[in-house]
């Protein structure tokens, strides 16, 4: 009811892009640095800890260590890690963002103006997050293979050729839009359920600390379900 809600009574385009982008810049650009430190140590750390597990046996190459990072990377740990990330850092500012605005009965003030205060807040936010998302996991994806390649290559476990020869080894194009296909469905969840649970805050203070609170649970819920539902779908 409330997605459909903000398709009544829209204003017109004009309004929405400047909006959309407005929210895209916080949305965003705002979450580059975040997900560039996690992107690129969890790449890093998954480089060297398979590194470990494999150092001892003597018939497994070493470009098989690039080969699991990228395979990690590009299906859970690009997609799914930066959206849970994301869901701390996004999901809470638009949580706490429209309850503040409903506490302080701004929302009210645009439903009196005849303004579809769902459609005008809400709807820029989801669509925001959806075109943004993509990008970041790209990034994600790209600074993570990276850093396994600084990790490894620094620490002399694997050299820059075994490094490449296993990121070129039995590679599955799929596995990129199926990515990407992923941050999509994330975006929408974890804009949607936080947009919800700020619109409708109900008391002071307290009870928009506790609609943030509830919207990063939820959608870290809501990620990881779905993580598994289109795992079982699209492959």
């Amino acid at each position: 009811m409330f997605l459909g809600s903000m398709f009544r009574n829209r204003e017109k385009l004009g309004i929405y892009f400047k909006r959309v982008m407005d929210e895209a810049i916080l949305i965003g650009i705002d979450s580059v640095f975040i997900v560039a430190i996690v992107s690129t140590f969890i790449g890093a750390v998954t480089c060297v800890q398979t590194a470990y597990n494999l150092f001892d046996s003597p018939l497994i190459p070493r470009s098989t260590i690039s080969l699991i990072v990228r395979d990690m990377t590009v299906l859970e740990l690009a997609p799914t890690i930066t959206c849970v990330v994301l869901s701390g850092k996004v999901g809470s500012s638009i949580a706490g963002g429209l309850g503040t605005m409903r506490i302080t009965e701004q929302i009210d003030a645009l439903e009196v103006m005849g303004i579809n205060s769902s459609s005008y807040l809400a709807l820029p936010k989801i669509i925001a997050a959806i075109l943004m998302f993509p990008m970041l996991v790209i990034l994600s994806g790209f600074l993570s293979i990276y850093g396994g390649y600084l990790a490894g290559t620094l620490t002399d476990v694997i050299t820059p050729q075994q490094y490449v020869d296993g990121l070129r080894t039995d590679f599955k194009p799929f596995n990129v839009p199926f990515a990407l296909i992923k941050s999509v469905v994330f975006a929408f969840l974890i804009s949607s359920i936080s947009s919800f649970e700020g619109f409708f805050t109900e008391g002071g203070a307290l009870e928009v600390g506790q609609s943030s609170t509830k919207a990063v649970t939820k959608s870290c819920i809501s990620v990881l379900l779905a993580d598994y539902l289109l795992a079982q779908l699209l492959l």
